[in-house]
């Protein structure tokens, strides 16, 4: 299997579970939020954020006009949160903290988009 399939299945569905389980719960949302005052779940989410990011990067990283940049692109924003997260960590959680609970909810139903859509790419549910 073509890895930038692999990679569109696997950010696809980890999108869209990810959508499903904070519109059924947005209390997940605050506790992330909640979270990210603790030291040490911040430090895990900058290495764990590090790790997705640059294996992402090293099996995808192709900068070409087609849909495979969109992969390419959520490598290098997990990279740089992580990255952010570790160098920076109180300044990026308060940065993260002044997000509210309706802007992310926003942005997961962007997401919920290129969810679908890379999905779409990987499967071939409607052909255009």
């Amino acid at each position: 299997m073509d890895i930038s399939i692999f990679l569109a299945k696997f950010w696809g569905w980890y999108i869209i579970i990810f959508f499903v389980i904070l519109s059924i719960n947005p209390r997940r949302i605050k506790q992330i939020f909640q979270d990210l005052k603790d030291e040490k779940f911040l430090i895990l989410s900058a290495f764990l954020a590090i790790i997705i990011g640059l294996l992402n990067l090293l099996f995808h990283n192709i900068w070409e006009p087609s849909w495979k940049i969109v992969i390419t692109l959520i490598g290098w924003f997990s990279l740089s949160i992580g990255l952010f997260l570790f160098i920076f960590p109180k300044r990026t959680s308060s940065w993260l903290i002044l997000v509210n609970v309706k802007l992310v909810q926003t942005l997961y139903t962007l997401l919920l988009i290129i969810g679908m859509y890379l999905l779409n790419v990987a499967y071939g549910f409607i052909l255009y």
